[in-house]
């Protein structure tokens, strides 16, 4: 898994997806980003950051549903993969962060 890229996608870029980006980065060392789907996100989600991403790994359903209606044609070939992580947590909470560690990137 050397030098995949891995895309973490929720919605507001504020709790989920960067405490993925640096568990990820840290402890299984990917090269990571984060992005929300929301206008209203730190970071929005951009069509460089899917071409960037070699795996795409999202929160919830929606985050999914809002990428392949925004960027059909960009993650055609993109393997996306929802997490079903509800937007219980905040940044760094460390169940949250005890559920990314226990999510094997081997697996994608």
């Amino acid at each position: 898994m050397i030098n995949k890229k891995v895309l973490f996608v929720c919605s507001r870029n504020q709790w989920r997806s960067p405490t993925a980006e640096k568990v990820w980065r840290d402890y299984y060392n990917l090269e990571t980003k984060s992005a929300g789907t929301s206008p209203n996100a730190k970071k929005t989600i951009s069509i460089n950051d899917i071409k960037w991403a070699d795996l795409i790994l999202v929160m919830e359903n929606k985050h999914k549903s809002r990428i392949l209606a925004k960027f059909k044609q960009v993650v055609k070939y993109k393997k996306i993969i929802v997490l079903d992580i509800p937007d219980n947590y905040k940044f760094m909470d460390k169940d949250l962060i005890d559920i990314f560690k226990s999510i094997s990137p081997e697996h994608f």
